[in-house]
């Protein structure tokens, strides 16, 4: 299995192709959601926050699914299969988990999501305790059954785990790939930078957390990624079939996640200019 390998790069622009085509509908959808429309008070951002960590949380889980099932973390060491997925993984963890957070120290990019969170105000006490759980060994579902964390969160993360429970590489590498692409709207950044300047700069650590992975993602891991789902499926149709497939739920259930904030937001009152900065 080869990364950059002439014969795949043939093998999948087909592929990519037949894969885009069904995706670009769901992710318009996306890019285009109400939710965005809401994002003008701090309140209601803070809520999209508290929400969307989740989402930046198991991210990770996908990632280290890759990194355990494509690079050797165990002992005795063995030579991984496919030296180029591995060094791709092993760079999208370095940034990952050990990213420069702006302040001349080491970050990963969850902890500047949180760090972010801290800063403008925003609960981190659902996050908080789901992580608690996991730390006193309470199984992932277990924990996500607790009423601090929010119900569309909950059924995003439920989502993630099903894929990543299957077992199957394609699945989770597409959902890697496809499913958490570059989806905040170039809108969501110049919302981010308006309720900054209301709000004194207390979304300055938020904007640097979006500067970074999204810069990344779009720049350098996002090709690479498409690159790891080529090599992964080869030429077997029915593995590009289970990419398609979960790609697509993927994209539906980060609309189900987008539509849940909707309606909390909405729900505490605090959409259309109700609540102030």
């Amino acid at each position: 299995m080869e990364i950059y390998s002439e014969s795949v790069t043939r093998i999948d622009l087909l592929h990519r192709s037949r894969i885009e085509e069904q995706l670009n509908p769901l992710r318009e959808v996306l890019l285009n959601h109400r939710i965005y429309g809401e994002m003008d008070h701090l309140d209601a951002l803070r809520l999209f926050m508290e929400h969307h960590v989740f989402a930046v949380w198991d991210f990770m889980s996908l990632l280290k699914v890759l990194q355990r099932r494509l690079c050797c973390v165990g002992v005795p060491w063995v030579v991984p299969a496919d030296p180029q997925a591995c060094r791709f993984i092993n760079e999208i963890v370095l940034a990952e988990e050990s990213d420069d957070d702006g302040r001349g120290g080491i970050a990963s990019h969850f902890e500047l999501y949180h760090r972010s969170m801290k800063q403008c105000g925003a609960d981190t006490a659902g996050i908080d305790g789901f992580l608690s759980d996991l730390r006193q060994g309470v199984p992932v579902l277990t924990a996500l059954g607790s009423p601090a964390v929010p119900e569309a969160a909950r059924r995003f993360v439920e989502k993630t785990f099903e894929i990543i429970e299957t077992g199957n590489l394609c699945a989770v590498a597409s959902a890697f790939t496809f499913g958490r692409e570059d989806l905040l709207p170039d809108v969501f950044q110049r919302i981010v930078e308006k309720l900054n300047t209301q709000a004194g700069g207390k979304l300055d650590c938020f904007k640097y957390y979006l500067e970074r992975h999204i810069g990344l993602d779009s720049d350098e891991h996002g090709p690479m990624a498409t690159r790891l789902v080529q090599s992964l499926c080869g030429s077997d149709e029915s593995l590009w079939k289970v990419a398609e497939e979960t790609a697509a739920s993927c994209l539906v259930a980060r609309q189900q996640l987008w539509d849940g904030i909707y309606d909390a937001v909405n729900g505490k009152g605090i959409a259309s200019g109700e609540a102030d900065v």
